[in-house]
Order: C-alpha cells, then structure tokens, then sequence
C-alpha cells in the first residue's frame, strides 16, 4: 500500500508565504517524477509545478519565479515553497506521483492540501 499525504496549507495573506510537503510511504522500490496540482472550485486541475528523480524542475508559467519546487530522494518527500501569494493561487493542492512499488510502475495521488490567499 503507497500513500501520499500533504501538509503545510492554510491561510495567508496576499504576498505571504507557505511551504506545502507531501511524503510518500508504504511499499516503494523507486519514485520516478513528483508533481504539485492544484484544483479551485469550479476550475480544471491544474500542473503547478514537477521535478524529476535528477532534480530537473518544471513550472506553470503562472507560479514561475514565485514557487520552488523540491524532493528529498532518501526521505520520498516533495516540497512546494511558495511566495508572493496573491489570491488566484487559492485552491487544494494535490501531489502526484510516479512509483514502483512491488513491481508495477503507478500513478498515485494525495489527498490534497487547502491553501487560502486571503485577507
């Protein structure tokens, strides 16, 4: 059994600061890329955000220069910091990942994390 499970979200301030973490456990042999989405009410899921096994990062052109995606490989966990919020990042945040585990390669997703930008 793999799981994902997000932390980290909340309310903020616009132009505040989060820093989202989801940690993968249960049977893993290897994790292939890690990717953040993103989902408001009303409005299609959305990539934010991927980084690959060899640390290679990706990014929607909307959250580029304000987030920093990042894994620690030994600990299978994925981070998300985020800066500059502004109201339109409002929504769950939800991390997917690529996993081997006892033998087949699967895509698995987190129950997602809530993140408001309000004041």
């Amino acid at each position: 059994q793999v799981q994902l499970v997000e932390s980290g979200g909340g309310l903020v301030q616009p132009g505040g600061s989060l820093t989202l973490s989801c940690a993968a456990s249960g049977s893993i042999s290897r994790i292939n890329s890690m990717s953040w989405y993103r989902q408001a009410p009303g409005k299609q899921r959305e990539l934010v955000a991927t980084v690959t096994t060899e640390g290679e990062t990706n990014y929607a052109g909307s959250v580029r220069g304000r987030f920093t995606v990042s894994r620690e490989n030994a600990k299978n966990i994925l981070y998300l910091q985020m800066t500059s919020l502004e109201p339109e990042d409002t929504a769950a945040y939800l991390c997917y990942a690529i996993i081997e585990s006892r033998g087949r390669w699967r895509d698995y997703w987190g129950q997602g994390t809530q993140v408001t930008v309000s004041s």
